[in-house]
């Protein structure tokens, strides 16, 4: 369970209690704030010298000052928001700091939303394991805000989302000895609980009763069985007759099966193979939440995928759900089989578009780093574009690679009706036109390996689990909205 131990509120007034945050444009901002002549001097001091924050340590709290970024693009400016709050809520930590006050004195909702944002993922921490879970906790538990043109409905907004994206580093975080794939299905059970979307779990004489080969086929190396999860958030009023599905990866841990991983530190981090599930749970979250009048569905196959001595085997030919063959050449290219299984399971909604998340493919890592989100698919352009204008908000961008036909020619199989691998070459592309062929309607796949899990701290997205997908899926689905 992922708690947000950080209660953001508004207030009328500085807390005299508290530290305080100024975010200004210049230091002739501060000037009716009662900070002293010499005060002033050493911020406008820190500001020639081009540092972005003045801090002031005085004996009834701490004094920090942001100078606002002024980038050309207004995305850039809430981005560097996120990383000033970031570094800010480290140093009030690190000082012990129990309480901070923000004010803007810019005029910038957007920038100060941001700010607050990013200082609030910055306070995530995965402690389950420590003996001293207590002394290693952060000490900031109130965040005040100090600004009229923000709502209580903006912070609830605010906190919803930033709570699940917790909730999706956790996940992620959670080792194969917690999460197994029925724990993951109890985890999203206890979320719909709390956030008020519908869950119905498949076990495993389900899914063979569906005949979901590859889901299946993964599966036959642990002895833990799988799931399939289906959650659903069907409001009264949707403003689509048709629903948004969201597709998942859940592969709790992958070893690559017989396919053994090979590389140092290959299998390490494979706990976060399940980081497409994770944005889709706490996406489905934040959206019920916020009551979105979008009927919206998230499929999640659950599995591990081990070298036991009952695992499938390269060579072998497995029948999918949808009827296809596939010859397997590779049983670490196992998320696309399992979500080729969920996206011929979603034809049934008639969906006016499907998009998945999955921690899929090494080559899209290796294109563009844990910068951004490899993007590609059949969707029409204003689809790709909204999106696309959504990932920039969040700052959670998208690079969207060619999907050409004849990358399919890559997949051809002597023995089956495909391959499951097309070679070393455009190996992100080829695992998109894979599961393509198990769609019949407006389809994106998003390839989150890159971001999805951090080896190194990353400013607010920290180290581990990232939460990648939660901010980006619900800022496209609320956009969707007409909000």
């Amino acid at each position: 369970m992922s708690e947000m131990k950080l209660k953001i509120s508004k207030v009328k007034a500085i807390n005299a209690k508290a530290s305080v945050v100024y975010i200004v444009n210049s230091a002739a901002d501060l000037k009716t704030t009662g900070l002293s002549k010499d005060e002033l001097d050493y911020v406008t001091k820190q500001f020639k010298a081009e540092n972005k924050s003045a801090i002031i340590n005085k004996a009834t709290g701490t004094i920090v000052v942001e100078k606002k970024a002024d980038k050309k693009e207004e995305y850039l400016n809430l981005e560097e928001a996120r990383k000033q709050a970031f570094c800010t809520s480290n140093s009030l930590n690190c000082v012990k700091e129990t309480a901070v006050t923000v004010s803007d004195l810019t005029g910038s909702t957007t920038y100060l939303m941001a700010y607050i944002e990013g200082f609030a993922l910055s306070n995530y921490q995965f402690l389950k394991y420590f003996e001293d879970a207590a002394k290693r906790a952060y000490t900031l538990k109130n965040l005040y805000v100090l600004d009229d043109t923000i709502t209580k409905a903006n912070l609830d907004e605010l906190v919803s989302i930033v709570a699940n994206v917790y909730e999706a580093r956790t996940l992620v975080n959670e080792p194969l000895s917690y999460l197994t794939a029925e724990e993951l299905s109890n985890e999203i059970k206890r979320i719909s609980k709390k956030s008020g979307f519908t869950l119905k779990v498949l076990n495993k004489k389900e899914i063979e009763k569906l005949g979901m080969g590859g889901l299946l086929a993964v599966n036959l190396g642990t002895p833990n069985p799988p799931t399939f999860n289906i959650m659903e958030w069907k409001p009264a009023k949707a403003v689509n007759k048709k629903p948004i599905v969201l597709v998942g990866k859940g592969v709790v841990y992958d070893t690559g099966g017989l396919s053994l991983k090979p590389t140092k530190g290959s299998m390490d981090s494979m706990k976060a193979d399940m980081g497409g599930a994770a944005a889709v749970i706490g996406a489905m979250a934040t959206i019920a939440e916020n009551k979105l009048p979008v009927h919206v569905i998230g499929l999640v196959p659950a599995t591990e995928n081990r070298p036991d001595g009952l695992a499938y085997t390269p060579g072998d030919v497995i029948k999918m759900m949808s009827g296809l063959t596939v010859e397997v050449l590779n049983t670490d290219a196992e998320g696309r089989m399992i979500l080729a299984d969920a996206l011929h399971y979603a034809k049934r909604y008639k969906p006016e578009l499907v998009v998945d998340l999955a921690t899929l493919t090494g080559a899209a890592a290796v294109a563009i780093g844990a910068n951004g989100v490899v993007a590609m698919g059949t969707a029409d352009d204003k689809e790709f574009e909204s999106l696309s204008d959504s990932s920039y908000e969040v700052f959670e961008r998208i690079a969207r690679f060619p999907f050409w036909d004849d990358y399919s020619e890559m997949l051809k199989s002597d023995i089956a009706d495909m391959k499951n691998i097309g070679g070393r070459e455009a190996g992100a592309i080829t695992a998109g036109k894979f599961l393509e062929r198990f769609t019949d309607y407006p389809y994106i796949h998003l390839d989150i390996a890159g971001p999805a899990f951090l080896d190194f701290p990353s400013s607010y997205r920290l180290k581990g689990g990232s939460g990648v997908g939660v901010r980006l899926l619900y800022n496209f689905i609320k956009s969707k909205a007409g909000k």
